[in-house]
């Protein structure tokens, strides 16, 4: 786990993405490899163009978030929402068709597979995911939800409930404590 909060120096975050992801990718911090995620890797770029993004909100310049919001749902085919938390090293291997709204919460390291919905219920709260989740293709998470660190949620999986740590849910799949 990292010792400064995300948000606190935008350098240290950029690097901090930087690292953990050439980490999932199984590369290590030298020259080539910095050169490839600036270049080649949609994941850290689209986390690179979200800490700017949040570096204009916390300096109050709206029109170059919103540009740099537009930047992303046009070239990425994703919508992060301006309320959202992404820790260190959010993994997206494919963008296409994810939505994170509200004021969802993002721990270090989690996957997504691409077209997921992680968002807020009306009047009822957003989702939290826990550090080192991985989000399965077509995963859908609304409302006041927790998912504990380390699970896993397989393709198409509805959560409806709290997920404890270290689960899994098979894909297409209805994930309530209460159905086995």
């Amino acid at each position: 786990m990292t010792s400064r909060k995300v948000g606190e120096s935008f350098l240290f975050d950029v690097r901090e993405d930087m690292r953990l992801i050439l980490s999932y990718e199984g590369r290590s911090m030298d020259a080539k490899n910095i050169l490839w995620a600036i270049l080649a890797c949609d994941a850290y770029m689209l986390l690179f163009t979200f800490r700017l993004r949040m570096l204009c909100k916390k300096y109050r310049i709206p029109f170059l978030n919103r540009l740099l919001r537009m930047f992303q749902t046009v070239f990425y085919a994703i919508e992060l929402g301006n309320g959202i938390h992404l820790d260190h090293g959010v993994y997206f291997v494919h963008t296409l068709g994810t939505v994170v709204g509200g004021d969802a919460r993002i721990g270090e390291g989690c996957v997504f597979f691409g077209n997921n919905t992680i968002g807020a219920a009306r009047f009822q709260g957003s989702p939290v995911l826990e550090r080192h989740v991985v989000i399965g293709a077509g995963v859908r998470v609304i409302g006041k939800i927790n998912i504990g660190e380390e699970s896993y949620l397989g393709a198409n999986a509805v959560v409806v409930d709290d997920i404890p740590a270290d689960w899994s849910t098979p894909p297409s799949f209805t994930a309530s404590l209460g159905i086995p």
